[in-house]
């Protein structure tokens, strides 16, 4: 206890000045990858997968935080898809300032889904599709790599696997002077800023993803499918954030299929989402990304633990990308 008081009176300026500069927070601040034991009811959590919080602790630098465990996710929540399920981690008390997880409430733990060894490069491109976007624009998720050792109950290892945690879209907002926008299942278009809907609409062609919409959510529930909204003071306009790519292209998930309606025939095919009403800012946009295609390449090789395979298959898949914007191939459709 006397630990955690003298860290909160030894880092409390320096946490609001953090928090001031806009900057992330320290969890966020670096890539990289942290060491994590999670400590808690698996066996039960992975044959039950209500949404349940169970009582549970993560251990990270010292320091053990008390929190629950909570499945969630829609397909990656079912046994028949993955053999462990995606994690809300709720801190049921706040870290000390100066900690690792410092200000962090509720984050999303992305998991390993299979046990199988080689289903760890599956978590490590979908991590890479977060950094991709994270070069076009701050306004998007932060996510920080974790090898996690988990355990149960009475101290035995359960497994050991990377996974990853995602920042939490207030603080997507917060960061970029901006709040999140609480709105209805289904928005209108007019509603979208149309640069930030461009720039969307054009990463989602990059990683070849369709699993997403930035205008309407699961029925009953807020907007938007795989998409956050936030805004800025005074404006009407909503800026749409991506997250949640396992089923594109790039990752390329065993369980991921063509989704109805879209006119492909695997999901590393590639076919421009983003409207009509947007081409011009789409235009602008691919414009301003084409001369960078290096540094876009580049971040598969940065990545710790994607194989170099990998690193190559997916650096080609990008390239594609690249090649569709200096044909003109990516902008000939559009949706109205």
């Amino acid at each position: 206890m006397r630990d955690w008081i003298l860290l909160t009176v030894m880092a409390l300026s320096a946490s609001q000045a953090l928090a001031k500069n806009g900057q992330p927070r320290a969890l966020f601040a670096s890539d990289t990858p942290i060491h994590v034991t999670i400590q808690g009811p698996f066996r039960s959590l992975v044959s039950n997968r209500e949404k349940t919080p169970r009582p549970a602790s993560l251990t990270a630098d010292g320091l053990t935080y008390p929190i629950t465990l909570t499945p969630r996710g829609i397909s990656r929540r079912t046994a028949a898809i993955c053999d462990f399920p995606p994690l809300r981690v709720e801190f049921t008390k706040p870290a000390p300032a100066g900690s690792l997880f410092e200000h962090q409430k509720h984050l999303k733990l992305v998991t390993h889904c299979k046990r199988a060894e080689d289903f760890q490069q599956k978590v490590l491109l979908e991590y890479s599709a977060y950094k991709l976007y994270n070069l076009m624009t701050p306004l998007s998720f932060r996510a920080r790599l974790a090898d996690i050792d988990y355990v149960d109950e009475t101290g035995r290892p359960y497994i050991s696997r990377i996974g990853y945690f995602l920042e939490e879209s207030n603080e997507v907002a917060k960061r970029n002077n901006m709040s999140e926008a609480q709105l209805p299942d289904t928005i209108p278009g007019e509603l979208l800023d149309p640069a930030a809907s461009a720039r969307f609409a054009v990463f989602e062609y990059m990683i070849s993803n369709y699993d997403w919409s930035m205008r309407a959510g699961p029925k009953g529930e807020q907007c938007c499918h795989n998409s956050k909204l936030i805004k800025a003071a005074g404006s009407n306009l909503v800026f749409p954030v991506p997250y949640d790519f396992d089923w594109s292209g790039l990752v390329d998930a065993p369980y991921a299929s063509v989704q109805e309606g879209i006119n492909i025939d695997t999901l590393r095919q590639r076919a421009y989402r983003g409207y009509c009403a947007h081409q011009a800012q789409a235009r602008i946009f691919a414009a301003q990304i084409a001369p960078r295609r290096a540094e876009f390449l580049g971040v598969f090789a940065t990545i710790p633990g994607l194989q170099p395979k990998e690193q190559a298959k997916a650096a080609g898949f990008i390239q594609g990308f690249f090649n569709d914007i200096d044909s003109g191939k990516m902008l000939k459709s559009c949706v109205r």
